[in-house]
């Protein structure tokens, strides 16, 4: 089976053809014809017979399949369009940018905020445990919690 480096949800630009230039995100990827759906690109009309009276029908506009090699990805770090390269992060095959290095998949993306809030974490525990503790008033101590009294429910006779 072929794969493709473009992925549903990229920000792409048309390198060919009427809309060349554009740029937009892809909708859909299919791998088996090498072709990707991208919004507001090679917009085809369609004449669509009505199905009752939730789709009344009529002449729609959407947007028609491209060759993947007309389109290239738009790294989110450096805003170039890029080749895609690839490399194993984190133990997971991820597609990288081949300008600045930078990852294009969500997973390896999220894998990176993850450790980013982790080390923020410790850096946070570290300080605390450095800061003297602080005492806690006595009066918030002493307080019961409130009970709340037990609902009667009625029993079908």
């Amino acid at each position: 089976m072929n794969s493709l480096n473009v992925k549903k949800g990229d920000n792409v630009i048309v390198l060919a053809g009427q809309d060349k230039g554009k740029k937009g995100t892809v909708i859909s990827a299919s791998p088996k014809t090498q072709t990707v759906r991208v919004e507001g690109v090679n917009t085809v009309t369609k004449h669509v017979k009505p199905r009752g009276a939730q789709n009344p029908g009529g002449i729609m506009k959407e947007p028609g399949n491209i060759h993947v090699s007309n389109v290239q990805i738009i790294c989110p770090d450096c805003g170039k369009p890029t080749r895609v390269g690839h490399a194993i992060v984190e133990g997971k095959k991820a597609r990288v940018c081949k300008h600045c290095g930078a990852s294009l998949d969500k997973q390896a993306k999220a894998a990176v905020k993850k450790e980013k809030r982790a080390s923020r974490k410790a850096k946070k525990e570290t300080a605390a445990e450095e800061a003297p503790a602080e005492t806690s008033t006595p009066a918030a101590e002493e307080a019961p919690a409130k009970k709340k009294p037990a609902r009667k429910t009625k029993k079908a006779e």
